[in-house]
């Protein structure tokens, strides 16, 4: 097993010491979008996603275990690049849940849901996955969970949300799934640039880290 397949198994065994706040964040956000189920799974990637994936950075540092792998022979950039591997595969196995929940929630309703709506569910939750993320984890690497938590949680959701009021009010953009679809396989792109480019900044904010 690798050193990043390592920091990804111990990422799990840390979450789950946090199992039932995140089965509430869950829970809470699906009950919220029952009756939109469309905005269900990018409501887990606003709301829920991003929280537990930060859950192993922030029982590490509480803990001091960022202090620890520092002096372990495992390399630096190996942890790093587990912990990002940690919350993409928790965006892989919460968005699959959040789908069959939409389409189950949509079948509840008789709302009509295609192949082609979901993608797009699925690619407004990984632009949204991404932002956080990209946006969170250097800010948690170079200063630590426990000093800037509640900025670098704030700081993200209030970024989307004002894109989201900003075309909101925008009256002339009338956006349907048949006017992104040729926009989607940008969005995915550009949302694995964007994590490339958050890991490499994580990297150089680790040798500047708080500790």
């Amino acid at each position: 097993m690798t050193a990043i397949a390592r920091t990804v198994v111990l990422d799990l065994r840390t979450a789950v010491a946090y199992r039932s706040q995140a089965l509430l964040l869950f829970v809470v956000v699906a009950l919220i979008e029952f009756k939109n189920p469309i905005l269900l799974v990018p409501a887990l990637a606003l709301l829920a996603i991003p929280a537990i994936a930060a859950f192993p950075l922030q029982a590490a540092d509480k803990a001091g275990l960022e202090t620890l792998y520092a002096v372990l022979p495992v390399p630096r950039r190996s942890v790093l690049y587990g912990h990002y591997a940690w919350a993409l595969a928790t965006y892989l196995a919460l968005a699959a849940a959040g789908a069959m929940f939409t389409l189950a929630f949509a079948r509840a309703q008789a709302d009509a849901f295609d192949g082609r709506t979901l993608l797009v569910v699925l690619t407004l939750s990984w632009a949204v996955f991404v932002v956080n993320v990209a946006i969170q984890f250097p800010l948690f690497i170079r200063f630590g969970h426990s000093r800037i938590g509640g900025l670098g949680t704030v700081l993200p959701v209030a970024l989307i949300m004002a894109v989201i009021i900003k075309l909101h009010l925008t009256t002339r953009l009338h956006v349907t799934v048949a006017s992104v679809q040729a926009w989607l396989p940008l969005v995915w792109v550009a949302g694995a640039v964007a994590i490339v480019a958050s890991v490499a900044v994580a990297i150089a904010a680790d040798t500047r880290r708080v500790r």
